[in-house]
Formats: C-alpha cells, sequence, structure tokens
C-alpha cells in the first residue's frame, strides 16, 4: 500500500489520520484462541483513562493481549497500569518513534529465532545445561520486544563468521 491509497482510507478531508480506524485483532495462525488486539491511542500523552479504555475493548471481545501504539509517550502511571494487570492481561506498549524502522531488517542485526518449548528442552538436553548457564537476553532489548519475548524463553541467535561461514548461539530472556 503506498501513502496515497494509506491517506485515501485513514484519512479525513483535512488529512489527519482517524487513528480508530487503525485500530485491529487478530489470532494467532498456530492456535486460533490465542488473538491479540493493537489499539492506536489518539492521545499524544497515554494516561490511565486511555489504559482503561484499551481494558475495556479487550474484555469485551474477551482477548488477553494487546499492543498500545501512541505518538507521544506513557505516564508513569500508565506503566504502572501494564505491571498491575500483567496476571490478567499480557500488554506491550510502544512509542511510534520506536517503530519508524524495522529493526529486524537492519544490516547489523542478526537473525533471530524463537524456540518453541519443545526446541528449548532439546537444546538443553543436548548440551547438558540448566536454563540458568544460558547467557541472557534482557526483557527490554529491542529484538526482544520486537519478538514479544517472555521471561524463560530462549531465542537463537545466527551471525555470520569468517571461520565457519555462520554460528548459532542462544539466549535466554530474563
Amino acid at each position: 500500500m503506498d501513502l496515497q491509497q494509506f491517506r485515501s482510507l485513514y484519512a479525513n478531508n483535512s488529512g489527519v489520520v482517524d487513528r480508530n480506524q487503525l485500530n485491529f485483532y487478530t489470532t494467532s495462525r498456530s492456535n486460533s484462541t490465542d488473538q491479540i488486539f493493537v489499539f492506536f491511542s489518539e492521545e499524544k500523552s497515554v494516561g490511565v483513562k486511555t489504559m482503561r479504555k484499551l481494558l475495556g475493548i479487550l474484555e469485551e471481545k474477551s482477548i488477553q493481549r494487546g499492543i498500545i501504539v501512541f505518538p507521544g509517550n506513557m505516564t508513569p502511571s500508565a506503566r504502572k497500569v501494564i505491571v498491575a494487570m500483567a496476571q490478567q492481561y499480557r500488554l506491550e506498549e510502544f512509542s511510534e518513534a520506536d517503530l519508524l524502522v524495522n529493526i529486524v531488517h537492519h544490516t547489523l542485526v542478526p537473525r533471530h529465532d524463537v524456540l518453541t518449548p519443545e526446541e528449548k528442552k532439546t537444546l538443553l538436553e543436548k548440551y547438558r545445561l540448566k536454563e540458568t548457564q544460558l547467557p541472557r537476553i534482557q526483557l527490554a532489548d529491542p529484538v526482544a520486544r520486537y519478538y514479544g519475548l517472555r521471561r524463560g524463553q530462549v531465542v537463537k541467535i545466527t551471525r555470520p563468521s569468517e571461520t565457519s561461514g555462520r554460528y548459532a548461539s542462544y539466549r535466554i530472556c530474563f
């Protein structure tokens, strides 16, 4: 879709994008019960009121995962709502500035593949490791946020190598 088509679909007569039309939800290809709702906030600074609106939508549609995209910043109290609701909902937040560039397409970012629980178990058995012996990747790492990693998940990182062509390393999210 080019810019002209996007504007014709989502912008009003004055050329301002109607963010309510950008909201959508979708299901996972592998698990039809796994749904996620993506919410585009109209407010420059996201506060508790906006978070309540998002939580109301998630509750109404019976969806457990949500992403909020905002143009400016998020207040500390809104971030506390995400932490407080972590047991019931899996919420992620992104500033529009974070999404301007697709970081996994950058030449300096190696390929990352999230392992399934079975692949993780096989890896730990193959190398006779405990989870604590794996190198770590932070939950706040940009690539970890991109893939929506959770604590305990393992990611395989494949880098180019001059001597062996490529090599794989594994990191656990903590």
